[in-house]
């Protein structure tokens, strides 16, 4: 048994099968509770790549339903054994059907690309925050926040308990939505956690590996001015956010993050080398501020190693691809 103790009613005892999975024990004694109670519905919000991922894990184990407000979307998430509902975090009034629907929220939305004149909050999370506490609230809601809201911590190794730090619109935004989770879970005793979420990369992701950028021959820093980068693969992000489900401490903060420590230049060097493509050329900063976009540029003056224990410890996930020269070796093998 993982989870000893009293249980609320409808949640199941889970074991660990299908290898890294965590998947509802049929065995469970909620196998005797009323219909209504033997299947749990799990709430997608944001249901792109690593929300599918989620809902594949899943498949068959729970109720899957997700949120869209793309109604071309419709027959591809039912394809896929998860019930659409057509709605919009930037508009409250079709977000009413949201009360109740779920026993767990996973909530995966990015804020407003334009944050308005308060360019600082963002008013998706909080709308949907305030839609699901009109009627029983779930019992656990999983955020998907980014390890940029810590800004530059100059190479640090860092643990969730280093004071958040945003240097730009976008990470200013999601320190405001972890906010409102955190006033979710407080103000109606809902178990939310947050994951903190470095780069995601992933062979069958689009844009998932360096092989556009090196294709491009796309510079790099050099070593002297270079920063470190997290990563994560897709795959291993869905089994933490499923982890997070089920195991999640009440407003607690994980990094889901391998246990990678490379400088971006350094990782650069081991997709070309595992592609068998040249490096890419190396640029002092100054060269590069004239010649990246500045979404790039974001990324290279920020640099810091996150420590995933609490992913292993706490949530309890074996990644399957521990670094990424796993993962990245992934994609030569499928070619």
């Amino acid at each position: 048994m993982l989870f000893p103790g009293r249980l609320r009613p409808g949640e199941q005892q889970l074991n660990w099968e299908d290898g890294n999975r965590i998947l509802p024990s049929i065995n469970s004694p909620s196998g005797a509770l009323p219909a209504r109670f033997r299947r749990e519905r799990l709430l997608i919000v944001g249901c792109g790549d690593v929300g599918q991922r989620v809902a594949r894990d899943l498949r068959g184990r729970m109720q899957l339903v997700a949120l869209t407000s793309s109604a071309d979307r419709v027959g591809a998430l039912r394809a896929a054994g998860i019930r659409p509902l057509v709605g919009n975090l930037d508009d409250p009034a079709t977000l009413r059907r949201l009360a109740g629907i779920a026993t767990r929220v996973l909530h995966l939305a990015p804020p407003a690309r334009d944050g308005g004149p308060a360019w600082w909050r963002d008013q998706r999370t909080t709308t949907l925050a305030r839609a699901l506490r009109l009627r029983s609230v779930p019992s656990a809601f999983v955020y998907g926040s980014t390890s940029g809201v810590y800004g530059d911590c100059g190479g640090a190794r860092i643990d969730e308990t280093r004071t958040v730090c945003p240097d730009t619109p976008r990470s200013h935004r999601r320190v405001d939505a972890e906010r409102a989770v955190r006033w979710l879970g407080r103000s109606a005793g809902v178990r939310a956690s947050i994951l903190r979420i470095p780069g995601i990369y992933a062979p069958d992701r689009e844009n998932g590996t360096p092989r556009a950028r090196l294709q491009r021959g796309t510079p790099v820093l050099r070593r002297e001015d270079d920063v470190y980068t997290s990563h994560i693969h897709a795959d291993d992000l869905a089994r933490a956010c499923i982890a997070a489900l089920y195991r999640g401490k009440p407003q607690r903060v994980v990094h889901a993050a391998d246990d990678t420590e490379l400088r971006m230049g350094d990782y650069m060097d081991l997709a070309a080398d595992l592609y068998g493509m040249p490096r890419p050329p190396r640029v002092a900063r100054g060269e590069a501020e004239r010649q990246l976009p500045l979404q790039l540029l974001s990324f290279m003056g920020e640099s810091r190693r996150l420590d995933n224990t609490r992913l292993k410890r706490e949530l309890r996930v074996r990644l399957a691809h521990p670094t990424v020269h796993t993962g990245l070796r992934e994609e030569t093998e499928l070619k």
